[in-house]
């Protein structure tokens, strides 16, 4: 065997090895890192409680994460003639062996962990660690 046939298969053998899907929902192999895939400002494109479509109770807000780990989560609700807006700052990180992400913001009430089910460049699928809600994330 030559050396370019040993080189791509020692280079077929470490992408097969290594390409194992981390998230149930995938992707099986990807060349951008976690930290990169997850910096996006993000949208909720479906929202799911149990078997309930929550979706129109999050088309408001708006997730901002950076590679540096920062986050911020803003919304804007319409109520009549009144506008009423939300934002808080914090920072975000993987816990878990990298299979759950934890949100840490000045507003504790958007405190949360949630289990990462797909983490692609233009899809990030979560799922609350003490509920039901399933948030399905997609690039604003």
């Amino acid at each position: 065997m030559n050396s370019r046939m040993q080189i791509v298969t020692a280079l077929v053998a470490v992408i097969t090895l290594s390409g194992c899907q981390k998230y149930d929902d995938g992707p099986f192999f990807s060349l951008r890192a976690r930290e990169e895939r997850m910096a996006n400002t993000w949208k909720v494109d479906k929202a799911m409680n149990g078997d309930d479509n929550v979706t129109s109770a999050f088309t408001q807000y708006e997730l901002k994460l950076t590679r540096g780990r920062d986050a911020e989560l803003t919304a804007q609700y319409t109520l009549g003639a009144i506008i009423f807006e939300f934002e808080t700052n914090g920072t975000w990180h993987f816990e878990n062996n990298d299979e759950d992400v934890r949100f840490d913001f000045e507003n504790d009430a958007a405190d949360e962990t949630y289990e990462i089910l797909r983490l692609k460049e233009t899809e990030l699928w979560l799922r609350e660690k003490d509920g039901d809600l399933e948030l399905q994330l997609v690039p604003a």
